[in-house]
């Protein structure tokens, strides 16, 4: 799969690794914690627009890709082996990155830290599998 520049998602997996180091250290800065779930959002929304473009190069018909719901693409991803978890585990990746517009409230705010390391996990995974179809 050549022009399949997976980079990005690779800067934004390492920002969200580094911050969660930090925040690990000391949990009790909150400034650090909000960075936490900012770069989690982010780098949520790269995996699946990463994800879309992997599937446009795999020669899907483009109308089937814009047309997939996110459990299409989960499912999808998880046939081509790029997924660790599966839709229900990403199901609450989903849900934590839309509450994240809700983490002014403590609650909320701990709710969306408390996946954030598993979705880490689960984006090393994401590329690794691209590594490896690429070579």
């Amino acid at each position: 799969m050549k022009n399949f520049d997976f980079a990005v998602l690779e800067k934004t997996y390492n920002s969200l690794i580094e911050v969660i180091n930090i925040y690990n250290s000391d949990k009790s800065n909150l400034i650090v914690r909000d960075s936490m779930i900012q770069r989690f959002e982010y780098t949520y929304s790269l995996a699946l627009k990463m994800l879309k473009r992997y599937f446009a190069i795999s020669a899907f018909a483009s109308e089937n890709i814009e047309g997939m719901t996110f459990n299409d693409m989960v499912r999808t991803a998880n046939k081509m082996g790029l997924l660790r978890s599966n839709l229900e585990t990403w199901d609450v990746f989903r849900q934590k990155r839309n509450a994240t517009s809700h983490t002014y409230n403590e609650e909320a705010a701990l709710e969306v830290v408390s996946v954030i390391e598993d979705f880490a996990d689960e984006i090393s995974f994401l590329l690794h599998q691209l590594k490896e179809s690429m070579s």
